[in-house]
């Protein structure tokens, strides 16, 4: 059934190939589409040949204020067709001088406008960009005008360049308004590079091979960028348009974003306003192969449970296993400039840095971590739709994976299969207590994704298939999913998925796990109006009892989420003290599919935002939460007497629980100079619910029923074969009263030193037992030492006070270019006055818990045919 459904979406997307070719008439301009965050600057449209009486700008160090000519919707004739640029026929030297020669025959983009915070006042600041081309690379040159004292710059690793001022440009390389290059650089020429998808986030995971160099200069400071077009996936031509944006930051000017191109905030989209550059002719069309093989070395060192009586007394031994050696090969081929093959076979997927601490005491549901290994994260937003069917991190450890991605025409795809080890691959003490059948075995994984846009805008239909076997389970999922512009700021995006599924499944009808095939089905829909003060947004998303995505994120089933928010903005004034002010209220709501509530609540906040990029928000939230005992094991029958033996699933005669909550916070930030930000927020919450769960050895379980069992087990009444029936300790969730509070702050001393420290707190008290359910301290210090653009140092601390645990990581990288790395690195993993794991017991002092010491190296070869 699942073949049939694949076939019958690729003829439907793909019959009409030949003929969907989008293009936009040099004189036709649009205007559509929404997204919220870019990373350096702005877009807006003035280009001219340097040799024309119109490039002469005459500005010194603001731009001339078009306010008015756009505010009537005129763009002038520099801007409203497209530009065309030069083609080279000697490259520039990419030093960051701008003296070439060839530059002196490129157009000028020039008259900037201020996007943000205000679309309606001047760019406080000048700023030029020239760009030419020859056959292999397409050629950037920025100027930025400024006070050299307070421009931003910092020698930072690739893609962390947020804190500086920068500028770059949004190149949208088919012209179809939907998805774009971010390519930003700071003043030293620093690069940060990505995907932006219209109507959905950035991504910066996506590293692209390109040269650049950058330096401060008595009036500002210059940037100069050489992109291959090898590296781009592109269409060009005779007559063939480019989407641009050309947008500057300037951090000392609360954050100030500066575009060419005008930026309305009465249109909810970016890419529909952008410029265009046109001329891209005579391109050499190359097949590029690139293979990326790589070498782990390893020693790692567990405590691992005790085999002797000595051992015993030392509450464990502590192994140090055979050096590791680990070999792998990534590549990639281009088959066209439109369409890539990516590879892998026995890759390294190890990550050079552990995932982020965060609080996991009291969580019902699954923590959602960021994909962080390169293979999955090039092209991953093809995969990434409104629900989360697909999240790479499920596939653990591959043998090999393969990926097919590209765009034809009006057409996307994407087709990823891997055969992941993970799932089988159990330790050496794992493999005595696993099933015989999984051991040793692999899960086969397929995704297939394929998009049709529509129209002119950002609308379109897709497919998404995903496909995971492993031993005597299997999932299968499928669906379609769209979005439509309805004018220029409002859309609606929906999607729907099925599911099938053999694997074990709770009933809590019957108490048991049984293996059975299942349905599932999951819906997501949202109505977004983003107007230039004024917007609403109604999204609602429900899965059914048996929904499950094994490639994807799950959460909570039987439920779905109605929700409405209604904000309105003020108009920026970028000269006040207080810029703008925003005000929202969110009304959302639970209920399963038998229609009983699961929950409400009603969030207001206020938020005002000040200069040096400073911040100030209050909020309030009401609400009310409901819980079954269906919801976390077997759900009491009639004629079963389990409240008289104790052993229902939930405490006494009540099957279900709800409290009413309310909360308050605050958060607030600041960039007050170059060296120092911070950023915190704090929650006071009463009602919270306490599900009963403990939180280790330090916070056991602190309801009515834990409480009398832990005294009858101390009074030694627990004993024997028959307890009697207080011993029994059903869950019995209850409310009380929650603290959270979590904050940062960044100290910058040098360009080339920065450090980092976070804190987050939460503790949590009930009100029936006035005990504390859990109290969690988690502190992370970060610092990063950056020689060069390439060479780095980075040590960080993390310490968890639940586990009692310190971890420590320390890494020495050298980043060249994309591909072609070298990490040294040592994390150790520490307990001081923590509980042994294997008896429970307290031990004092420091006890290690694990160590490794690695070297990891990888190099880009590139050929290009």
């Amino acid at each position: 059934m699942m073949r049939f459904v694949l076939a019958v979406a690729i003829v439907c997307f793909f019959s009409p190939l030949a003929s969907a070719q989008s293009t936009l008439s040099p004189s036709t301009t649009t205007a559509t589409d929404k997204v919220e965050a870019v990373p350096s600057a702005t877009p807006s449209a003035s280009a001219t040949p340097q040799s024309s009486p119109a490039t002469t700008s005459g500005s010194t160090s603001a731009e001339p204020n078009r306010s008015a000519a756009k505010a009537a919707g005129v763009l002038p004739p520099e801007k409203l067709h497209p530009v065309k640029l030069v083609m080279f026929t000697k490259p520039p030297v990419i030093d960051g001088k701008l003296d070439d020669e060839v530059w002196k025959s490129a157009p000028i983009f020039k008259d900037f406008h201020q996007w943000r915070p205000s679309d309606t006042s001047a760019a406080s600041a000048k700023t030029e960009m020239m760009a030419g081309y020859d056959s292999r690379f397409i050629y950037f040159a920025f100027h930025a005008y400024d006070d050299p004292a307070k421009v931003r710059a910092s020698v930072a690793k690739r893609d962390s360049i947020f804190d500086d001022d920068s500028i770059g440009i949004i190149l949208d390389t088919f012209n179809d308004k939907r998805r774009a290059y971010e390519l930003f650089f700071n003043p030293l020429g620093i690069q940060q590079d990505g995907f932006l998808t219209e109507g959905g986030n950035d991504d910066f995971s996506v590293d692209i091979v390109m040269e650049s160099k950058g330096e401060l200069t008595s009036d500002g400071y210059t940037v100069e960028v050489a992109i291959p077009f090898k590296s781009l996936r592109y269409e060009a031509g005779k007559d063939k348009l480019w989407g641009l944006h050309i947008l500057r930051q300037i951090k000392h000017v609360n954050g100030e974003q500066d575009s060419w191109m005008p930026i309305s905030k009465d249109q909810s989209g970016l890419l529909s306003q952008a410029g265009h550059i046109t001329g891209l002719e005579g391109i050499s069309t190359e097949r590029t192969l690139e293979l990326i093989p790589s070498l782990t070395l390893s020693e790692t060192g567990r405590r691992k449970k005790p085999v002797t009586v000595a051992q015993i007394a030392q509450g464990g031994r502590f192994v140090n296993e055979p050096i590791k050696f680990d070999l792998g090969l990534t590549g990639k081929y281009s088959l066209t400039p439109q369409v890539t093959l990516d590879f892998a076979v026995n890759p390294d997927f190890a990550q050079v840095e552990s995932d982020q601490l965060v609080v996991t005491a009291n969580q019902r549901f699954p923590i959602f971590f960021e994909e962080k290994r390169p293979f999955f994260l090039e092209g991953i937003d093809i995969f990434r739709t409104q629900i989360a069917a697909v999240h790479t991190r499920a596939i653990i450890d591959p043998d090999y994976a393969t990926k097919l991605t590209g765009k034809v025409g009006r057409n996307t795809f994407g087709l990823l299969i891997a055969s992941d080890n993970g799932p089988g691959n159990f330790s050496e003490d794992e493999r005595t207590t696993a099933n015989p059948r999984s051991l040793d075995k692999n899960a086969p994984v397929g995704i297939l994704r394929l998009k049709r846009d529509i129209g002119k805008s950002d609308s379109f239909v897709g497919f998404l298939g995903t496909y995971r076997r492993f031993v005597d389970t299997n999932n299968l999922l499928g669906g379609f999913d769209g979005r439509f512009r309805l004018d220029k700021i409002t859309t609606f995006s929906w999607q729907v998925l099925a599911t099938r599924s053999r694997r074990p499944f709770f009933f809590s009808e019957q108490g048991q796990t049984l293996d059975r095939n299942e349905n599932g089905f999951i819906y997501a829909i949202d109505y977004n109006n983003d107007g230039r003060h004024f917007g609403h947004e109604f999204s609602m998303v429900g899965r059914t009892r048996y929904y499950r995505a094994d490639v994807g994120f799950n959460r909570r089933n039987n439920t779905n989420n109605p929700n409405w928010f209604i904000r309105y903005n003020s108009e920026p004034k970028p000269k006040a003290r207080l810029i703008s002010w925003r005000v929202y209220t969110d009304f959302s709501a639970d209920f399963d599919w038998q229609g009983r509530s699961q929950g409400a609540n009603n969030e207001t906040q206020v938020q005002f935002t000040l200069k040096k990029e400073s911040y100030l928000g209050v909020g309030h939230d009401k609400g009310y939460e409901r819980v079954f005992e269906s919801e976390f094991g077997s759900k009491r029958q009639p004629g079963i007497n389990c409240v008289v033996t104790n052993t229902c699933t939930f405490a006494g005669n009540d099957d279900e629980r709800s409290t009413s909550n309310r909360g308050l916070y605050m958060f607030a930030g600041s960039s007050p100079n170059k060296k120092v930000n911070f950023n915190f927020f704090a929650n006071r919450r009463w009602g919270h619910f306490d599900f009963d769960f403990g939180a280790g050895p330090k916070f056991p379980r602190a309801s009515p029923t834990a409480l009398a069992a832990a005294a009858a087990q101390t009074n030694g009444l627990c004993g024997g074969s028959n307890p009697p029936a207080v011993c029994k300790a059903p869950q019995d969730p209850g409310p009380g009263d929650f603290w959270h509070f979590d904050g940062g702050i960044t100290y910058q001393p040098t360009t080339a030193l920065k450090a980092t420290l976070n804190f987050t707190k939460e503790k949590l008290t009930r009100y029936d037992t006035g005990l504390v359910a859990f109290d969690e301290n988690i502190i992370s210090l970060r610092s990063t030492y950056q020689f060069s653009r390439f060479l780095f140092a980075r040590g960080r601390i993390d310490f968890d006070s639940i586990a009692s645990n310190y971890k420590g990581q320390f890494l020495l990288g050298y980043t060249p270019n994309p591909g072609t790395a070298l990490y040294v690195g040592y994390n150790d993993d520490l307990n001081r006055r923590g509980f042994n794991p294997f008896s429970g017991q307290l031990e004092p002092g420091f006890r290690r818990n694990g160590r490794t010491f690695f070297i990891k190296m990888s190099y880009l070869f590139r050929k290009s045919f």
